[in-house]
């Protein structure tokens, strides 16, 4: 009113003389003889900061009158409103939040403080909005962070019984989601509930995978750790937003524990083997790729993938030899995923292994289409494998029945007819037989046996009782096999085919055998001791140990030849930390194995010392 009443004043006589403009003028008189007075300006702030701790404990205040006084503070300029209100009002938030977050945490369990926490929060930028400056959200916000989050970031997290680990254990998802969005507004507290996790995680599954109680059943020991990788999976996707720092640390966390168990490459290889065989029975499509993708997650860990490969192979072919897979095109789906990790090499023999299949059935259909005349009788049916392409087993020799040692000879003759410059050596204790069988008067059915136990059987058509030498000397299998199978065949509840004199658990090499007349089973096919892929026993865990830690030479050699060649000089902590990179997607590589592999190379002229500095190396091209 007294700008408009000195308006001509104001435009012609003070901008001449440069004066300040009557409306400023008066704002900085209200200011300094209104506002600074000292019987308004404590009165007027306690006022202020009493009507919002009024608030802040429920009670309800006139916000207009708050909204028009601050208002006043910021038309005086942002100065005074800092200085005068906003700063006063900082220090006795941060106060008041400290009193109230101390009454919280030692009254509330971790999930109920985050509860409250989070409600001032929302209060405080509702209150901005209502009445404060815009400018003042960020810094009353963060006073509640600090005072109510950051200041109890450790103890909310370590509380015990229902901190990170309690939350973790039970599935709160609801908890862990307040307290990751509360903790990413502090600094480091992400890093916290990180770290934890991993702890919790990693004490969790070294337990898992090394208590010997839980490694006795590998399928069960595999099928936890796919649990637990499922639960967090979902808790990283649930509560963390799927934060890509969360499935880091878990993803290293698994890769830590699970290579603790040296026997991790071969659980997971007879996990894979107990689903192809039997799991996925009547499971659809995308269910099988499901479970499927869940073993190369756990295969990615692995940091011996070519121990994995020689088990796999091994139960491969089992699985092939013995007709027993559930689905070739899941077979073929795993080899595609394995060959897609660690490139064509990994999968080309197993790749070959599929092939010598389908060319055994088509080399089959030739054999009986030029040998009409053995449509009747016994029939034969051959896998011709390649050597390269299979596991290496020790050929065992036995002595045939003459009805099936006349069709090998036949086969032989036929498949060396039509293949030049090959040879064929037959590996009997890899071949099963179904024989037709007569018990008592009438008891008919049909066995489905080991060559071995083809072998034992077969001699019962020409006699009533044989001695445990007797059937040794006849069919010349060795005392080991010799005995599993009688014993599978005469002292197996339900596959008792055979009768032992005296009767015990263990086959003795006085023992004589006998028809049992009384075998009897409500099945017409009985299947006895057929071969399943298990744990391996001490002796052949140290064999495929030795195996595979010689198949490591030859690639550690040529990983080594490969770097020379394209560097041409390299010092040794270089050669060794390039070997480990470019072979790390198959195996770890040890470094004083690498060691001995260039002092090998060295002795063949492939590389040499460099005559002044010894850690150095010179290609020799």
């Amino acid at each position: 009113m007294i700008r408009d009443i000195l308006m001509y004043m104001d435009r012609t006589y003070v901008p001449s003389l440069k004066k300040t403009h009557v409306h400023e003028l008066g704002l900085h008189l209200w200011r300094d003889s209104v506002l600074h007075s000292s019987k308004v300006q404590t009165r007027l702030l306690d006022t202020l900061l009493d009507l919002v701790h009024k608030e802040r404990t429920g009670e309800v205040i006139d916000r207009v009158l708050m909204r028009n006084v601050i208002k006043m503070f910021m038309d005086l300029g942002e100065s005074v409103y800092q200085e005068d209100f906003e700063k006063p009002f900082l220090e006795a938030s941060a106060e008041f939040y400290k009193v109230e977050s101390q009454g919280f945490i030692e009254s509330c369990d971790c999930g109920d403080y985050l509860k409250k926490a989070e409600k001032p929060l929302t209060e405080e930028v509702e209150r901005v909005a209502h009445y404060l400056d815009a400018k003042s959200e960020a810094k009353i916000t963060s006073v509640v962070e600090r005072e109510m989050i950051a200041n109890h970031v450790q103890r909310l997290v370590h509380m015990e019984n229902s901190g990170l680990v309690n939350m973790l254990l039970n599935d709160k998802y609801e908890d862990m989601g307040r307290m990751y969005s509360l903790f990413r507004r502090v600094s480091n507290g992400l890093v916290t509930v990180r770290d934890v996790m991993t702890l919790h995680l990693r004490e969790m599954g070294k337990q898992l995978v090394t208590d010997p109680e839980k490694s006795k059943d590998p399928v069960e020991f595999v099928q936890r750790l796919l649990d637990e990788r499922d639960k967090y999976d979902k808790i990283i996707n649930l509560a963390f937003s799927n934060d890509k720092t969360f499935q880091n640390a878990l993803n290293s966390s698994f890769e830590y524990f699970l290579n603790l168990n040296t026997r991790s490459p071969e659980f997971i290889s007879l996990f894979v083997d107990d689903k192809l065989r039997k799991g996925l029975k009547g499971v659809g499509e995308e269910d099988v790729d499901l479970i499927l993708d869940k073993v190369m997650m756990l295969f990615r860990y692995l940091q011996e993938k070519d121990v994995f490969e020689k088990y796999y192979k091994q139960h491969l072919a089992k699985r092939l030899l013995s007709g027993k897979t559930v689905s070739d095109d899941a077979e073929r789906n795993l080899i595609v995923k394995l060959k897609t990790e660690c490139g064509y090499q990994f999968t080309s023999k197993l790749e070959g292994m599929f092939t010598d299949m389908k060319t055994s059935h088509d080399t089959l259909l030739g054999f009986y289409n030029s040998h009409p005349e053995l449509s009747e009788g016994p029939t034969l049916v051959v896998q011709v494998l390649t050597t390269g392409s299979w596991p290496t087993q020790p050929t065992v020799q036995c002595n045939l029945p003459a009805e099936v040692s006349v069709l090998c000879e036949k086969f032989r003759s036929y498949y060396l007819g039509t293949h030049t410059g090959r040879r064929l050596s037959w590996q009997t204790n890899m071949g099963t037989a179904d024989i037709k069988a007569v018990f008592g008067k009438s008891q008919r059915h049909e066995l489905n046996v080991s060559t071995f136990q083809m072998c034992v059987l077969m001699l019962f058509n020409n006699s009533d009782r044989l001695s445990y030498k007797e059937i040794e000397q006849a069919t010349e299998i060795p005392a080991s096999d010799l005995k599993r199978c009688l014993q599978s065949m005469a002292c197996v509840k339900g596959k008792n085919v055979l009768r032992k004199e005296p009767m015990s658990k263990d086959i003795g090499e006085e023992d004589s055998f006998i028809v049992n007349d009384r075998f009897t089973s409500k099945f017409y096919k009985v299947k006895i001791g057929t071969v399943v892929a298990q744990k391996e026993t001490e002796p052949e865990k140290q064999e495929t140990r030795q195996r595979v830690e010689e198949d490591r030479k030859p690639q550690i050699e040529a990983a080594i030849v490969r770097i020379m060649k394209s560097r041409r000089v390299l010092d040794h902590n270089n050669i060794i930390a390039e070997v480990i990179k470019q072979l790390q997607s198959r195996f770890l590589a040890n470094p004083t194995e690498i060691k001995k592999r260039i002092e090998s190379l060295i002795e063949r002229d492939f590389l040499e010392r460099d005559s002044t500095d010894r850690k150095l190396y010179r290609y020799l091209a």
